[in-house]
């Protein structure tokens, strides 16, 4: 995987209107009678009437229980929302160790395969994959031993292609022209375990993406992506490392109307703004 790929409200009245509106009133002519004699007495609502309106608010009940009754498919498990506690941040601090710049030591649990696959997309999608010594340090870090040297040769051959360089204005050595600062950096937002055993996981890692060139007259500025990357782990020597990975677009959220940064201060952020271990 290269950077080249990256980078109802209802009806309302429905049953309230029984007995209610729409109702008139028949006032009844006054029988003759002795103007001296006993008033007539205003008739009192039909008890017949309140019995009846009663039993039609309970049919209308007794229909909507029966339409919430076993009849109703139960979602799919795959649908039910996870639970507040698997998608709230642990606050454990992933690790204490470094493998070069490149955070190491994680634990053999699934918080564990999630720090280290978050740490692993911040790498992999850093601009030190464009740089041939720094390439070759994250790739030894991050990869099993047995898959990382064909896995080098085979980003060595994408990063240093004259025409994708090119294409995302860079020279033939992956630097960036003077006056104007290579930006790639990737921002895990969350991740997600798959599968996982004591000596496998899958995990999947959200992010955004920063790449471009930042800087006064820049033809290819910073813009932002969206990708989940989807790790395969394998328990290494102490370690998690990275046995192959997969790539998708999305999911992307729907862009605020925000004044974009200039030039200079696009440069100023990304210089002044370190990164960060990530943890689940």
């Amino acid at each position: 995987m290269s950077n080249e790929d990256q980078y109802g409200g209802g009806a309302g009245g429905g049953h309230g209107d029984v007995g209610g509106t729409g109702q008139t009133r028949t006032r009844l002519p006054d029988s003759p009678s002795d103007p001296y004699g006993t008033p007539r007495r205003t008739p009192r609502a039909s008890r017949s009437l309140v019995t009846v309106v009663g039993v039609v608010v309970l049919l209308i009940a007794a229909i909507a229980f029966a339409n919430q009754s076993g009849d109703t498919p139960t979602p799919p498990s795959a649908d039910t929302p996870p639970s507040p506690a698997s998608t709230a941040a642990t606050g454990t601090r992933p690790v204490d160790g470094k493998n070069g710049a490149i955070p190491a030591g994680f634990a053999q649990t699934e918080q564990g395969a999630q720090s280290a696959a978050a740490n692993f997309a911040v790498a992999l999608g850093s601009d030190g994959m464009f740089d041939s010594v720094r390439r070759k340090a994250i790739v030894q870090a991050v990869y099993a031993p047995d898959v990382a040297t064909a896995r080098q040769s085979n980003l060595d051959s994408v990063y240093t292609d004259a025409q994708f360089l090119a294409r995302i204005g860079l020279d033939s050595a992956g630097k960036a022209p003077k006056g104007l600062q290579f930006v790639s950096r990737t921002n895990p937002v969350g991740t997600k375990v798959e599968k996982f055993s004591t000596d496998a996981a899958t995990v999947s890692v959200w992010h955004s993406t920063l790449f471009g060139l930042a800087g006064e007259g820049s033809k290819n500025p910073v813009a932002e992506s969206w990708y989940t990357n989807t790790f395969e782990l394998r328990w290494t020597n102490g370690d998690w490392r990275v046995a192959d990975f997969t790539q998708k677009d999305g999911p992307a959220p729907v862009g605020r109307d925000q004044r974009a940064a200039s030039a200079e201060e696009m440069a100023a952020a990304v210089s002044q703004f370190g990164g960060l271990t990530y943890a689940r």
